[in-house]
Order: C-alpha cells, then sequence, then structure tokens
C-alpha cells in the first residue's frame, strides 16, 4: 500500500490565488504531522460528466492544471477520473472507499466552502465524523483574506475586459495556446502581419475582443505582440471570431507551430474604422502604446 498523505481536493480550475493560500496551508500541516502534502483533482469538470452536452468554460487545461500544481510545494499531485459513479457516492463512502482504503489519506484538508459527496448535501462537521470513524482527520482551511478569489470571478474578469484584475487573482498572465494557421495576409498589406492562432482547447476561455499587449511563446523564446481578438468589422461583416497577434521584431515563417499568448494588459476594444488607411494610422498608435506598457510592466506577481 502506498504511503500515507496530507491531502486536499478540489478540481482547481485555474489553480488561482484562492487554491495557492489553501495549498500553502497543506504544506504546513502535512509537514506537522510528517507526511506528504497532496493534491488530489480531476480529470473531468464533474459538470460535463453530471449535465449532457455541458461545455466547461475553463481558465486552464488539464496540462495546465497539473504544470501550475506541479510548480507549487506539494509532493504529490493524484489525477482520478470524475464519473456517474463516483457522483453516486454519498460523502461517508467516498471518504472511507476512495479518500481512506484507495489513495491512504490520513489528514484532510477541506476548503472553506468545498463540499463533496453525492448532491454535496453535507458539510464539514459530517466530515469530520466521517473520518473519525476511518482514521482520517479532517481539517478545515482558513479562508484568503480580502476578496473572495473564485473561478468564476476570474472567468468574468477576463470576459469584461478586467484582464489586470483577472491576472492578480490567478497570480500570473492569463495564456492561450494554439496552432498557427493560414490567414487572409491582410495584415501584411498594411504593414502589420499577423499570427492567425487555431486555439487547442475550445472550452477555455477567450477573453474580451480587443487589443491587448500580450507576450508571445515561440519555442523557448518569447517576443513582445499585439494580440487581437475580434471579428474584423472593418474587412468583414458578420465574421467569425478570430484570435491574431503581431509579433514586434519578428519575420519567421511559423505556419503549423503551436505558440502561446500570455496576454499582459486590455489596451482597447474592437471597432470598426471608415477605411483599411484609417485601420492602419490606428495601429500605428497600438503598438506605440504597447511599446509603453513593456517598458513599464509590474512583475510583481
Amino acid at each position: 500500500m502506498q504511503k500515507e498523505v496530507a491531502a486536499t481536493i478540489g478540481f482547481f480550475d485555474g489553480v488561482h490565488s484562492g487554491h495557492r493560500f489553501l495549498i500553502r496551508q497543506l504544506r504546513e500541516l502535512a509537514d506537522s504531522a510528517g507526511l506528504p502534502a497532496t493534491v488530489i483533482t480531476f480529470r473531468q469538470h464533474p459538470q460535463s460528466v453530471l449535465q449532457a452536452g455541458f461545455q466547461p468554460e475553463l481558465l486552464c487545461t488539464l496540462d495546465e492544471r497539473i504544470s501550475l500544481l506541479s510548480s507549487l510545494d506539494i509532493d504529490y499531485c493524484y489525477l482520478i477520473d470524475f464519473s456517474k459513479e463516483l457522483s453516486q457516492l454519498n460523502a461517508q463512502t467516498f471518504i472511507s472507499e476512495i479518500l481512506r482504503k484507495r489513495l491512504n489519506v490520513k489528514q484532510l484538508l477541506i476548503g472553506y466552502d468545498h463540499r463533496f459527496g453525492k448532491n454535496r448535501a453535507e458539510g464539514f462537521p459530517e466530515y469530520v465524523k466521517y473520518g473519525r470513524e476511518y482514521g482520517l482527520k479532517v481539517v478545515q482551511a482558513l479562508e484568503l483574506q480580502g476578496i473572495h478569489v473564485s473561478s468564476t470571478l476570474i472567468r468574468n474578469k477576463l470576459v469584461e475586459g478586467n484582464l489586470e484584475e483577472a491576472n492578480q487573482l490567478l497570480s500570473y498572465n492569463y495564456n492561450l495556446e494554439g496552432k498557427v494557421i493560414e490567414g487572409n495576409k491582410l495584415g501584411r498589406e498594411i504593414g502589420f502581419p499577423t499570427a492567425n492562432i487555431e486555439i487547442n482547447d475550445k472550452n477555455k476561455v477567450i477573453p474580451k475582443e480587443g487589443i491587448y499587449a500580450a507576450w508571445v511563446h515561440v519555442g523557448t523564446a518569447k517576443y513582445q505582440g499585439m494580440a487581437y481578438i475580434g471579428r474584423r468589422p472593418t474587412v468583414v461583416s458578420n465574421g467569425e471570431q478570430r484570435i491574431e497577434v503581431h509579433i514586434l521584431n519578428f519575420s519567421n515563417e511559423i505556419y503549423g507551430e503551436t505558440i502561446r499568448l500570455e496576454f499582459v494588459k486590455f489596451l482597447r476594444e474592437d471597432k470598426t474604422f471608415g477605411s483599411l488607411a484609417e485601420l492602419k494610422e490606428q495601429l500605428i498608435k497600438d503598438k506605440e502604446n504597447i511599446l509603453s506598457i513593456f517598458k513599464s510592466i509590474d512583475y510583481s506577481f
């Protein structure tokens, strides 16, 4: 049997500052008990299993979530499949059969507002009682003081254009990753060639349409970029949403490559211009503003 562990459990979408506060408490709990600090998370979003056709709006992909968790001060990350059968287990059975017997959890840290078990019907007092029955100590985490941090709040900030607030709540810059695909090359005609990006995970939250300062990760290199999310209203009517980036001081051919956008600051909303000349004039101003943003970036998080 694997060794006993101190653990916390959740979906941890975004691995945001609230999650990080919880995991710091887990580290303290684990160290005081002489146990490995372990995060238990689910491969699938629970609602995507429970509701047919549900499309989650995620802050990070599974690979990103694992990478973010692995960067924190934990010893193990257990990934379990969320299934309909699992959702039917009441809290007592989940504690006894999954946490205690299967995962050998000795101490369990519960987020201050976290519930599990069928219909999330029971809460912390019941968890303590069931844990005691099976030799498992259950401890409730403290809440991060100040603003209540949640994945839902961060999603809302992103779609409202409050990128800087979202990044502060995440404790890192929001990312989108995708493959560079062929566009109509209109940007080249006006001096602003762009890489058109097909996002890898369609369930990831797309920030508000507009212009952004963004770091562009190409392979192991990082470049300053002017990212665009929108429907190109100046040249197309009722167009589909596009994600493009003009990479500053860059001329390499990267069709077919996967690149990552790291959103730094929201510059302005998308708008319709009377001509391509007007659009170009605005893009020149945007580029100047983007360069100023990169010169004054706050690297405090």
